[in-house]
């Protein structure tokens, strides 16, 4: 009888490992499996390396960024509190995969009495007794049998919840990669963008002397003078814009990396050429890469988590059985507690409770889970579009940037050309003033688009490696 009792109470136990979870199933995504095609997009070509395996350390090429990024992943406060969710959702996923095991008690407990009796001779005597017990033993309190995996799938859902927090800490992680180059970068252009103001400033102050001069001579006229002041005037306001810039960018870097840079690791222009500060990263052919994205990820545990909601929720439906015993000894005598003269006690309570009237609670209970995980699916969903359509973008800047950079820099070198000729034919007297200045303005203004376009050219690099999930790793 025993064994019989022994093999059903081990039944009973492993039965507790079943779950009325639904199965869970990625949900389809809802985009293209290729990338987009067209005018704006260059040929997709097979990538030997996913951006997600490639280490920051290998796209990031200019070491002064390389510790600009890692002081930012040693001191960024918004990293640190990332981790400190981290932490907190795996301590209570731990406190709630402790409700699967039986929390045993030990404890000592002892007892002293003294009682009045009435002696039996008829003489109306009293009696004092005394008496002594002392306890040892161990004890189960209210252990759940997990029968239908109520527990077992409110385990599930914290440990979901504890991984889903983990992908947003490597989200985190990324975005701030990302953000801390792309503000090292913005402060590179910026102080292109003020050599730029500094050199177009000197020019116009040689042309101011130049033309007053010639007033001077009686060679040009006031307007000249004037026009030419037009030129220096924007150059002196763009260069205190720019300098205001700079102190703002430098501001904005340091708060990304959590302190303050040195001014050794800051940049002092932005390249001219390509692969000198962070390399190219080939997108591939198909968009399942998307899938690996940390927030794409987080959204499937959200769902997870969710699913095993559902299951507790189920299991509420079903009895639940409660076991609480305790078992040790007792001894009229300290002393002989745990030798041979102290008596062996135990006590075993189980208890079956079936819910019969709730008011609708367990159904309401029930509604909500499966309205959570409805939820879910579609903040998966959402979450693989918005990659998808952030990923479409990146990849049809990259497409036409080769074209813009190419016409740009013709434009820039077309206008330098324009402005040489104009002033040597003012200066020889064969053109007048306002066609010298209508070039030299255009090639400020060229100057300053390439600049511009430099960086975004950089940036769509940046973009690309994080919205395909680049910066993972490493």
């Amino acid at each position: 009888m025993k064994n019989h009792l022994i093999v059903s109470s081990l039944a009973v136990l492993l039965g507790a490992c079943s779950s009325m979870a639904p199965t869970h199933e990625r949900p389809a995504a809802p985009v293209p499996n290729a990338w987009p095609t067209g005018a704006a997009y260059a040929p997709a070509v097979p990538a030997t390396t996913a951006a997600a395996d490639i280490p920051w350390q290998q796209f990031v090429l200019d070491d002064r960024l390389r510790q600009v990024i890692a002081q930012a992943l040693a001191n960024s406060r918004d990293l640190r509190k990332t981790v400190a969710d981290i932490e907190s959702a795996r301590a209570q996923y731990r406190v709630q995969r402790a409700a699967l095991l039986p929390t045993v008690n030990a404890g000592v407990s002892g007892t002293r009495a003294r009682s009045a009796t009435t002696t039996g001779n008829g003489g109306g005597g009293v009696s004092t007794v005394q008496t002594q017990t002392t306890s040892a033993n161990l004890s189960v309190s209210s252990y759940e049998v997990d029968l239908f995996g109520r527990v077992r799938s409110l385990s599930d859902a914290a440990l979901e919840t504890y991984l889903a927090t983990e992908e947003a800490g490597r989200a985190t992680r990324v975005s701030l990669i990302a953000e801390t180059a792309s503000a090292w970068l913005t402060l590179a252009a910026d102080r292109s963008k003020l050599a730029l103001a500094q050199q177009t400033l000197q020019s116009a102050q040689r042309s101011m002397a130049l033309t007053q001069k010639r007033l001077d001579s009686g060679v040009a006229s006031r307007v000249d003078v004037r026009q030419a002041e037009t030129v220096y005037q924007q150059a002196r306001a763009d260069l205190a814009s720019t300098t205001t810039a700079i102190a703002q960018d430098r501001n904005a870097l340091e708060l990304l990396a959590g302190s303050p840079v040195a001014d050794a690791l800051l940049p002092t222009a932005l390249p001219a050429t390509d692969g000198v500060v962070l390399a190219d990263v080939p997108a591939g052919l198909s968009s399942d890469v998307l899938l690996a994205r940390p927030d794409v990820l987080l959204a499937e545990h959200q769902l997870r988590s969710a699913n095993a909601n559902i299951g507790a929720a189920r299991a509420a439906f079903f009895p639940r059985l409660s076991l609480t015993a305790a078992g040790g000894v007792a001894s009229t005598a300290l002393a002989s507690l745990f030798s041979g003269g102290a008596a062996t006690v135990w006590s075993l309570a189980p208890a079956l409770t079936l819910p019969i009237f709730d008011g609708g609670a367990n159904k309401a209970s029930l509604a909500y889970t499966q309205a959570q995980q409805s939820l879910y699916v579609s903040s998966y969903e959402l979450a693989v579009q918005t990659a998808f359509q952030e990923t479409a973008d990146a990849l049809a800047r990259r497409g036409t940037m080769a074209e813009q950079l190419s016409a740009q820099t013709a434009l820039v070198d077309a206008a330098a050309d324009s402005y040489r000729l104009a002033n040597a034919r003012y200066t020889s007297g064969v053109d007048t003033f306002l066609t010298a200045l209508d070039s030299q303005r255009t090639l400020y203004t060229a100057q300053q688009a390439l600049i511009t376009t430099r960086l975004t050219a950089l940036d769509n690099r940046v973009t690309l490696y994080r919205v395909l999930g680049g910066g993972v790793s490493g």
